[in-house]
This record gives C-alpha cells, structure tokens and sequence, in this order.
C-alpha cells in the first residue's frame, strides 16, 4: 500500500491538472479555427484546417481596436498594483506595528468592508468618479479599489510573522519608524507583496463589470470591456473570442510564472501569526 501512495498521489493531480489546463487548450485550439469549423457539431479538438483568423479579425479590425485595449488593461493594472503596494503595506505597517488607540476597532471596520459585496459599490464610487472629473479616463480604472482592505489584512498578517527583535536591533542602531519601514520590513516581504501584486494585477485586469458603467470611448476601454463588444447579439464568432481570450491570458501566465516562487512563499506565511 505504502509503494502506490506515490503513484495515487501523482495520478491526482495529473487529473486536477487536466482539469485546469482542458480549458486553455480548447480555447487555444479554437482560436485557430474557421468560423465554420468552430461552429461544428459535434466539435471536434483539432483544427482543420489551421486558421489565423480570429487573430486577424480582432489585430486588424480598426471597428475594434484590440491592441489599444491591450495596452490600456496593461498600464490600469500595473499602475493600479503599484497604488495598492503604497497604500496597502503603509496602512498593514501602522496596523501591526505601531500601538495607538482605537488599533484593533479600526482593523475590524478595515476586514469587515471585505463582506461587502463589490456591486453595492458602483452607484457611489460613479458618483465620486464623476465629481473627479475622472469617467471615461483611465484613472477611473485606477485609483479606486487601491486602498485594498484584503491587502492590509493580508500584509498585516505577514508582518506579525516577522520577529520583533530585528526592529529593536533596528532601534537600537537609531533607525527611525520609515527607516524601519523601508529597509527591514519590506525587503523581508518581497514573497507578501509579490502575492499581493499577482492578485491586484489579476483583479484589475480581469475585471469587467466596473470597466462597462464608466468607460464609453472606444479607444479607452480596457481589454475585458472591449471584448464584451466583439460577442455579437445573434451570432457568436468563437475564432475571434477564443483569439481574443488568449491575449489576455498571455499577461497573467507570464506574471505567474515568473512571480510562482515568491506567491508561494507568501501564501505559506502569511497567516502564522493573528
């Protein structure tokens, strides 16, 4: 029994792994179709005959301006998980570290906004957008959602899980609580806060709903938004849905492999201490 332990162990996640990859592969392999053999019944997995034009539909179609949406969800998401490191590992820093009155109340209010569901915030967070001046820009998709409430709890945990005694020593050698801040916590937290930017990066790029309600232009819609367009009210062209899917993907799985490492590390830590 001992010996085919190793064996069920593998086959299992062999199988969760089929499971998670089928998806991708029929979405890769759809998106070289024709229109006519992804539209066949049965369906059938292989293309024949290979096809580009789903790429060429959506890469050079200028009704649809792919690549601008592409470039759009790139720079919302990055500069919104830059905002979401500042904001959430100051705010994690103060709420784990430093000692004042009201700390644990103004934690409890921080994790409990995290029960709220995301929808019940379109209607103020448009009007707040709107005062700014800010709908139909591509701040609107960048600046809300950055004081992240998860990241200040996630972060919060991690830096309970780093000794005390380095700050004392830190102290000692007359750093102050910045100094303390940016040269031992931080680079401690490279694994946290890498975990923090796949998951913001993954959040802003995928989002949909909030994108649809305050972007009408075109050329500043970002690429989930933008793809919606492409599904057609009768028809459905899964070539260039599949084509366009698969760019979007392309980001995220880079992000991931390079950043797996570090996410796996943070995961693993951050909830040792409460």
């Amino acid at each position: 029994m001992s010996k085919l332990r190793p064996v069920l162990r593998y086959a299992v996640l062999l199988l969760i792994t089929a499971i998670f990859v089928t998806p991708l592969v029929w979405m890769l392999l759809t998106s070289v179709k024709t229109y006519d053999a992804a539209q066949q019944v049965p369906p059938s997995w292989l293309p024949n005959p290979f096809s580009t034009y789903g790429y060429d539909q959506i890469l050079n179609n200028t009704a649809n301006p792919v690549l601008r949406w592409f470039l759009n969800s790139m720079l919302a998401a990055t500069l919104h998980t830059l905002l979401v490191l500042v904001t959430a590992s100051m705010a994690a820093y103060a709420l784990a570290r430093m000692r004042f009155r009201g700390r644990k109340v103004l934690f409890g209010l921080i994790v409990g906004t995290l029960f709220l569901p995301p929808t019940s915030l379109i209607i103020p967070n448009f009007i707040i957008a709107e005062r700014l001046s800010w709908i139909d820009t591509l701040a609107v998709v960048i600046v809300p959602g950055a004081a992240s409430a998860f990241g200040v709890f996630f972060l919060r945990q991690f830096f309970l899980s780093i000794p005390a005694e380095l700050e004392e020593a830190a102290v000692l050698d007359g750093a102050n609580q910045w100094q303390i801040f940016r040269q031992v916590l931080l680079p401690l937290s490279k694994p946290a806060l890498a975990t923090l930017a796949v998951l913001s990066f993954l959040t802003n790029w995928n989002d949909f709903l909030w994108p649809v309600y305050v972007l009408f232009s075109p050329e500043r819609l970002t690429l989930p938004a933008g793809l919606g367009l492409l599904q057609g009210a009768y028809v459905t062209d899964y070539p260039v849905i599949m084509a366009g899917a698969m760019l979007a993907s392309v980001p995220v799985l880079i992000l991931f492999v390079f950043a797996q490492r570090h996410v796996i590390q943070g995961v693993s830590r951050s909830g040792l201490k409460g």
